[in-house]
C-alpha cells in the first residue's frame, strides 16, 4: 500500500493549470457523500425531525446488515406517519455541515475544472444530496450523481428505493459502488473520454470495494480512521502489496487538495 502527496504547502493550493477548455478532462474524481463531503451520516441527521428526535425500538430492531436501504424505507414510512413533511427534511439536509476542509477542496476543483471530471456515488438519496450541495453552492461541480432514487408521494411521504441489483457479495443489496464506477468508466471510454488517473475520496466500507479496483496510477483518499481506511490497512497486513492504488489518508479535505495540486504540478 503506497503513500504519496506529502509536504505540499497551502500557498500553492489555488494555483491554476492554464489548460485549454476544449481538451477533455484528464482525471476522474469520485466522491462519496455521507461522512465524506458532509461531516455526518445524513440518514442519522434526519432523525432530528422525528418525534422526540428518536426512532421507536420496534423500528430500530428491524435493521438487518446488508439491507440498510430497506430499513431506511421503513424509517421514512414511520416519519411520514408522524407528519414529517418535505420541508422538514429539506431544512435538515441543507444545514448538514461539510467535512473539514471540503469547501477549500471544492474551490480548488472549481479553479481547475478543465482537468477534472467529478462524479458522486452515494448510498444516501438523491433528494438529500441535491438539497445539501445546492445549499452549499457546489452542486454544479458534479457531472453525474449516482444515488438511491427518492421522491415524495401523494401523501407527502418521503419514499426511497434501491439504486440497482448486483452480484457483489461484499456490498449492500441495493448498491455496489465498484459496479457503478466500472460501468461509468466503460461508458465514458465509449464516448472517447479516457482518464489518465482516477481519484477516489471516501470513508465507508462500501467505498473500499471500488477502491480495490483502482490501479497503481490512481489514488485512494480514505478518511483517516474510518472503515475504508481500516479495511485498507487490514488488506495490507494480510496481503502486502495487494492494494494497487496510492493511498492518502485525510482528516481535512485540504490534504486532498494539496495532493491534487502536486499531481497538477
Amino acid at each position: 500500500m503506497k503513500r504519496c502527496c506529502e509536504g505540499v504547502g497551502l500557498p500553492c493550493l489555488f494555483k491554476g493549470v492554464g489548460m485549454a477548455s476544449s481538451q477533455p478532462p484528464k482525471y476522474l474524481l469520485v466522491f462519496d457523500f455521507d461522512e465524506t463531503i458532509i461531516n455526518e451520516n445524513s440518514d442519522d441527521s434526519i432523525i432530528r425531525v422525528a418525534p422526540g428526535q428518536a426512532l421507536p425500538e420496534h423500528i430500530r430492531q428491524t435493521f438487518c446488515e446488508g439491507f440498510y436501504n430497506e430499513y431506511m424505507q421503513r424509517v421514512l414510512a414511520y416519519m411520514g406517519d408522524q407528519g414529517v413533511k418535505m420541508g422538514d427534511f429539506k431544512t435538515v439536509y441543507e444545514n448538514i455541515p461539510l467535512s473539514p476542509g471540503m469547501p477549500d477542496l471544492f474551490q480548488f476543483i472549481s479553479k481547475n475544472h478543465e482537468v477534472f471530471e467529478i462524479i458522486l456515488i452515494s448510498d444516501a438519496n438523491m433528494f438529500g444530496i441535491e438539497c445539501n450541495l445546492r445549499a452549499a453552492g457546489f452542486y454544479s461541480l458534479f457531472r453525474k450523481i449516482f444515488s438511491n432514487p427518492s421522491s415524495f408521494d401523494k401523501r407527502g411521504y418521503f419514499t426511497l428505493g434501491p439504486y440497482h441489483s448486483h452480484k457483489c457479495l461484499d456490498c449492500p443489496a441495493n448498491m455496489c459502488k465498484r459496479k457503478i464506477l466500472t460501468e461509468y468508466l466503460a461508458e465514458r471510454a465509449q464516448e472517447e473520454v479516457e482518464f489518465e488517473r482516477v481519484f477516489y475520496v471516501g470513508d465507508g466500507a462500501n467505498d473500499f470495494c471500488p477502491s480495490v479496483s483502482l490501479t497503481s496510477a490512481d489514488i485512494a483518499f480514505p478518511r483517516k480512521g474510518y472503515p475504508m481506511h481500516r479495511m485498507m490497512q487490514e488488506m495490507e497486513n494480510k496481503q502486502p502489496g495487494a492494494f494497487q492504488a496510492n493511498v492518502v489518508p485525510w482528516e481535512s479535505a485540504t490534504e486532498v487538495a494539496r495532493c491534487l495540486q502536486e499531481v497538477l504540478e
